[in-house]
């Protein structure tokens, strides 16, 4: 069960803008001036991997920096043991490439918001059922738009389905009129060694692209 505070804050982000910033690759001495420009484009949903180099460093200088109404953690958690480490750090998202339900419920008995990879209905109800809080749909290029609202007809009212993979701001229109209730956005938005103002500038196209599709 998710804590009602955590829940809000998550509500509220979705609310504010439902793009998850995914920065593989991103180096601990760069996390800081990203995560600014994120933050003041508008995002507040940040992961790093942890296939990143050291990964714990620079979710731990992110969750410092910004304030509590980002939601900070780490994508490719493929470890329960993981999840503490997370959680010590204060993070408050897991989000996983599969839907190992160890890692959930590891993560849902941590209170931190899991979305775990599901690509078929399967995965989603036992995703679900062990506490997920999203559910990412990887890789959107292979489960496209007519898979996600054949799920979204199925899964229980209020379910998010983000899909992740291939996800450009020319690609998001099919995924919305799907169901999709936001994006995660990775090589697209950021990729290593990107200035800060380079990503300021990938981020504002994918707002842009968002509020045309999704205006006020």
């Amino acid at each position: 069960m998710i804590p009602s505070p955590l829940q809000d804050r998550l509500d509220a982000a979705f609310a504010q803008l439902p793009l998850v910033a995914i920065l593989r690759g991103l180096r601990p001495e760069e996390a800081e001036a990203v995560a600014t420009a994120l933050y003041e484009a508008g995002f507040r949903l940040i992961e790093v991997p942890l296939n990143s180099p050291q990964p714990f460093d620079s979710i731990a200088a992110i969750r410092r920096l910004l304030p509590q109404d980002a939601l900070v953690g780490a994508g490719t958690v493929l470890q329960a043991a993981d999840v503490g480490r997370l959680a010590d750090l204060g993070a408050e998202l897991v989000v996983m490439p599969h839907a190992d339900t160890a890692v959930i419920a590891a993560a849902a008995k941590a209170g931190l918001l899991c979305t775990p990879g599901i690509a078929t209905p399967t995965e989603a109800f036992a995703a679900l059922a062990a506490g997920a809080a999203a559910l990412k749909i990887f890789p959107a290029e292979m489960v496209g738009p007519p898979v996600v609202k054949a799920m979204r007809a199925v899964l229980p009212k209020g379910t998010r389905l983000l899909p992740v993979g291939g996800i450009t701001p020319a690609t998001m229109a099919p995924f919305l009129e799907a169901g999709a209730a936001g994006f995660g956005l990775g090589s697209a938005l950021y990729k290593p060694g990107m200035t800060a103002a380079e990503v300021a500038a990938t981020a504002q196209r994918f707002i842009g692209a968002w509020r045309e599709l999704r205006p006020a």
